[in-house]
């Protein structure tokens, strides 16, 4: 074996070792698996959002061409229990059943009701329309307001009531005698539309039974197999170690896969039932009705500061909506977000109240940056418009109230320590990238000028919890499971190396952002390592990937891991060069004698005599391979400023992002070219909701934004070039110091839009316009702006 010097990898930046199969073709996503004797599996769904079965006869598919089975939720009652909520955030919370297939009523329009199982896709598909089905319509829930009336009809009539839980948070001095001696207090509402997630792969699943003894391995396109294999066993009653679930190549989440479906559940009961594979897989359509919603929130905020615009307070209620069933995470979601919306501010109180209700829509859940990007909307929405209200520039209002970098580690009026951060630096450069100033003085120009485009610059100051990890404070969550990681090195005989890691990529760059931690640890060289992840017989511990806390939790564990292999080495070492442990130095792979520079051993050399294990020491197994579970002390704090330049045109309501400029600190960064893919393609999702996204429902609960024909996901063509940057204040948290980058651009760049957006306006009498920001919203919030302009002037004629 040869002596190699390895350059470090942390830090560079590496193309993703992943990406040359990735692009060829040489993937295996689950809707590719395909083995002997498979069936495929077709969901017929009901058409109405709020229905009772009153008849349904699944007889006459059953003699279609190709079909082999047919079953109605009652056929398959026995064996499948509830889908799991494993987030009940308070004691008395409403928790309804959740059957994956309805059997008496249906609460949304999607609601599985039966399923056909055939030789292919398309006889399944086509067989579901000779199912017959008699429902009795009830009233559809879609107002969240009206939905906690008395009188309200109720999407869950057991339960008396739509209202699924109130969850409070009062920090600081009492709100109520704060508001009192402000000498400024603004209420302001905001809407978060829902949104439909939209990766690049749809849903899918494969099970294979193993008869003889009882096993079933599931292939799923999903972020969490460690978690979807223990609620499939509650929801199936089949043992847990008698599954193993797959999740090979995955084609995006964003939050949308980090859920146990319905459909996972029934295509495991339909294989145990028939003892065949089955497939499953959505179409785009089917996706949209099916696949959880994001967002979806009324936001009630008020704001209490001073005449010199120290903040003194803030109160915050929310309204949000469940949909009709709870899904994995869907309480918790809000509750997240409870902790962000004091954001980088300081003030001396602080009162939330979140009420989760209950609707007759597709369930919510987690997408991208949960909870958090509702937060930061209403904080820096709101704190634009006390600047206007007090006269000041709304960068100048964040500089009075936000925490100072030499105040950290600071607690929050939220009760979150904030580790390490500076908010001047991140600002001042994005402020200087952006040319702020000048922006400002052409935005005055053409205001005085009353140009028919008008400039508008909107700015977002920001922080999130991420790296979703501390199992005490998710234990006072009540959420049901705990947040640590977990890793594994295995050094090979020949001196390669194999990473097994609990977290599951889904195209954020594990692979080769594992690969440059453990080659740095250990000194070999980053080609000789792969990482296994993915299926829980290779990788069997491990709590999945979401919340940004891959890296931060999970790589963390690799490096605590390999850390372990240089100390379980260095004992072999020590033993065959004949020297004490604390006399080697130990370099680029490579154990060295202090002194005797020409005693030494590479960490391959040891790793191949560990396995003759010829000549171990006394007592030592004949292994330097090493596991670590880490559970971290607290979450991590990215932040940012992200600023916006749009030109909005009065006469036709369309929006022109100008120029976008992006300062995020991340804190320690692995993989410089990845932490900008990262931000790119957050920024892109948060300028989606400002500007183009929203599932619309009718007055009957229908989806009417159901194709990407009604739905609008911005292309590359509807982007602008985004400008990027850094600061970098290491995390405590961790021993990389890395802080997470999946959601920042998400949490930030929505508010930084919407601000541009109303700062362009705002000269006109617009003060607010509705996500999504459309042209015809901006032109309707126009033309309303220019009658009550035209009454007001009415009025003071009149008087006069």
């Amino acid at each position: 074996m040869t002596d190699q010097i390895v350059e470090p990898e942390v830090g560079r930046s590496r193309p993703r070792k992943e990406d040359a199969r990735l692009v060829t073709g040489q993937t295996n996503w689950t809707d590719n698996i395909n083995v002997n004797g498979l069936l495929h599996l077709a969901i017929l769904r009901s058409p109405m959002a709020h229905a009772r079965i009153d008849r349904i006869d699944a007889a006459p598919a059953r003699e279609r061409p190709g079909v082999i089975a047919a079953f109605t939720g009652q056929d398959l009652a026995e064996g499948l229990g509830s889908l799991p909520c494993a987030w009940p955030v308070t004691e008395d919370i409403v928790l309804p059943d959740h059957p994956p297939i309805a059997v008496d009523e249906v609460r949304y329009a999607g609601d599985p009701v039966a399923v056909v199982v055939a030789r292919d896709r398309y006889a399944a598909a086509d067989a579901l329309e000779a199912i017959e089905v008699d429902y009795t319509p009830l009233p559809p829930v879609l107002d969240l307001e009206a939905a906690l009336a008395e009188d309200a009809p109720l999407v869950h009539s057991d339960k008396g009531t739509n209202r699924c839980y109130v969850w409070p948070l009062a920090t600081g001095e009492n709100y109520t005698a704060v508001r009192e001696r402000a000498d400024v207090v603004l209420k302001r509402r905001y809407l978060q539309q829902r949104l439909i997630p939209n990766a690049m792969e749809p849903r899918a699943v494969v099970v294979t039974p193993l008869a003889a003894s009882g096993e079933y391995t599931v292939y799923s396109a999903t972020q969490i197999p460690h978690i979807l294999r223990i609620m499939l066993a509650v929801v199936t009653g089949i043992p847990e170690q008698k599954l193993r679930v797959i999740a090979p190549d995955v084609g995006g989440g964003f939050g949308s896969k980090l859920q146990v479906y319905g459909e996972e559940a029934l295509a495991l009961a339909v294989a145990r039932r028939l003892g065949r594979p089955v497939k499953w897989t959505e179409s785009r359509s089917e996706g949209y009705l099916a696949t959880h919603h994001g967002r979806g929130m009324i936001q009630d905020i008020e704001i209490a500061a001073t005449n010199e615009g120290r903040l003194l307070g803030l109160k915050v209620d929310l309204l949000a909506d469940m949909g009709a069933y709870l899904m994995l995470v869907t309480p918790g979601i809000p509750i997240l977000g409870a902790f962000m919306y004091p954001a980088i501010y300081k003030m001396d109180a602080y009162d939330f109240t979140c009420t989760g209700v209950f609707t007759t829509r597709t369930p919510t859940d987690a997408y991208r940056g949960a909870g958090r990007p509702e937060a930061t909307y209403a904080i820096e929405r709101i704190m634009d418009e006390l600047a206007v209200e007090l006269g000041l520039d709304p960068v100048e209002l964040r500089r009075l109230n936000w925490i100072r970098h030499e105040e950290f580690p600071y607690t929050s009026i939220a009760g979150l320590t904030y580790d390490s951060g500076n908010y001047e630096a991140a600002t001042d450069k994005a402020l200087a990238l952006f040319g702020y100033d000048k922006l400002r003085a052409e935005q005055a120009d053409r205001n005085r000028r009353g140009d028919l485009v008008r400039l508008g610059i909107g700015v977002s100051t920001y922080t999130e919890m991420c790296g979703l990890a501390p199992s005490r404070v998710l234990r006072d969550l009540r959420y049901a499971a705990g947040g640590w990681e977990a890793a594994s090195i295995r050094m090979l005989p020949t001196g390669k190396v194999e990473v097994v890691t609990g977290t599951s990529p889904h195209g954020q760059g594990h692979v080769t952002c594992w690969s440059q931690i453990a080659a740095d640890v250990l000194g070999v060289p980053f080609e000789d390592i792969e990482v296994v992840h993915g299926d829980t017989r290779a990788a069997p511990q491990g709590m999945d990937t979401y919340g940004s806390r891959s890296l931060a939790v999970g790589g963390a564990a690799v490096h605590h891991a390999a850390q372990k292999v240089v100390e379980k080495a260095r004992k072999v070492a020590a033993h065959l060069l004949e020297a004490s442990e604390h006399d080697l130095e130990f370099t680029h792979g490579v154990f060295s004698v202090k002194g005797s520079p020409e005693a030494r051993k590479t960490i391959q050399e040891v790793a191949f005599e560990t396995f003759s294990s010829h000549d171990l020491p006394h007592g030592m197994e004949p292994t330097i391979n090493a596991e670590h579970l880490l559970d971290p002390d607290n979450f991590s704090y990215p932040h940012g400023t992200h600023l916006c330049a749009v030109e909005v045109d009065t006469e036709t309501g369309r929006t022109t992002i100008r120029s976008y400029v992006c300062v995020d600190d991340v804190g320690s960064v692995i993989n410089p070219m990845i932490v900008e893919g990262q931000v790119h393609g957050g920024v892109a999702q948060g300028i989606a909701q400002a500007l183009y996204e929203e599932a619309v429902y009718d007055d009957e609960g229908n989806l009417v934004s159901g194709t990407m024909a009604d739905y609008l996901v911005p292309s590359a063509g509807d982007l602008p070039e985004f400008v990027t940057d850094r600061t970098e204040t290491p995390a405590t948290s961790n021993p990389l110091g890395s802080k997470g980058v999946g959601e920042s651009g998400t949490i930030a760049s929505t508010p930084a839009v919407v601000n541009a957006i109303v700062d362009a306006l705002r000269p006109l009498g617009v003060t607010e316009v509705r996500m999504p920001c459309t042209p015809q919203r901006v032109w309707e919030a126009l033309r309303s702006a220019r009658a009550a302009d035209g009454s007001a002037r009415s009025g003071e004629e009149a008087s006069a």
